[in-house]
């Protein structure tokens, strides 16, 4: 108990200091409960709101993907640079250590490997473990005009409504069949859709014309996917662009982990989307960290 004597009445009351309450930058998130705005803080950096998510969860349904063979040889070298880890929660039990200080966007959904119709997706994990596992964010496959649209959605569903009870928010990723155009005008309704169905959160493509129309349409921030590899400064230039255009950050796997110098390429993506580098900027950056490595394994 607290010691009673000499016990001081309060003085610093500020009596002429309004009480403020402290705003939350992100869009769309300033009216959710504490606990939802310190896990999304933990993946936005608040100084200015932005995120660079390193994507490994391509394994769920694609198998050893090529440069995740060995996550455990691979990625930690990588996750210094990184502002959060999207992951299953196997490769998050098996190869991840509980030292980790970045957060982790556990995948929830699948169901499906690359042999069989992608949208047949379902909850894979309860709120339960991903409580034990310390998930800062639930991310869910949302597949508007998919063979399987409304389960889809219907699971987007029932893992924001579990997130809700428990303050973890939910990521919707907008997966686009190879039937379907990845053009502004699809994205748009994809996007819109997931952050109409509550998703505090939403993942999707890059697109050549009018992206800023799909991240202005969209209510919550927009994390765009890194998508299949290209040329490390089309990378960088698709990444500076979607920043300029709205998103709120970038989740890149292949265009990291697949590159020829990972960490000199995770570094320069940073560039980009917190250090506000050009796209020639952060391809300079990549090839002078990428040749100081070198010289550095040589001596």
């Amino acid at each position: 108990m607290a010691d009673f004597e000499d016990l001081q009445d309060g003085k610093n009351f500020y009596l002429d200091v309004p009480q403020t309450s402290p705003a939350f930058g992100l869009k769309g998130c300033g009216s959710l409960e504490w606990g939802m705005k310190n896990r999304l803080a933990r993946i936005f950096d608040p100084s200015d709101g932005h995120t660079l998510m390193l994507a490994i969860d391509h394994g769920y349904f694609q198998g050893p993907t090529t440069g995740l063979e060995r996550i455990d040889v691979v990625i930690p070298p990588l996750i210094p640079f990184a502002d959060a880890l999207m992951l299953t929660r196997g490769t998050l039990r098996s190869t991840i250590s509980a030292e980790m200080q970045k957060p982790a966007v556990l995948r929830v959904s699948g169901g499906q490997s690359i042999l069989k119709e992608l949208s047949n997706e379902l909850v894979a994990v309860d709120i339960d473990d991903a409580l034990r596992l310390n998930a800062s964010a639930l991310a869910v496959q949302v597949y508007i005009g998919g063979v399987h649209e409304h389960e889809s959605i219907r699971n987007l569903s029932q893992v924001t409504n579990a997130g809700n009870r428990y303050g973890i928010p939910t990521l919707a990723v907008t997966g686009v069949g190879k039937e379907l155009t990845r053009d502004a005008r699809y994205l748009g309704l994809a996007t819109r859709i997931c952050a109409e169905m509550g998703a505090h959160v939403v993942k999707t493509y890059f697109c050549e014309r009018n992206f800023e129309r799909v991240a202005a349409g969209c209510p919550v921030p927009l994390v765009i996917a890194g998508g299949k590899k290209l040329p490390e400064f089309e990378a960088l230039q698709m990444a500076y662009r979607a920043i300029q255009e709205g998103a709120a950050g970038v989740d890149m796997g292949r265009n990291i982990f697949q590159c020829e110098d990972p960490v000199a390429m995770v570094q320069a993506v940073r560039s980009v989307v917190h250090g506000k580098e050009s796209a020639a900027q952060a391809y300079d950056l990549f090839h002078t960290l990428k040749a100081s490595r070198r010289t550095s394994e040589h001596v």
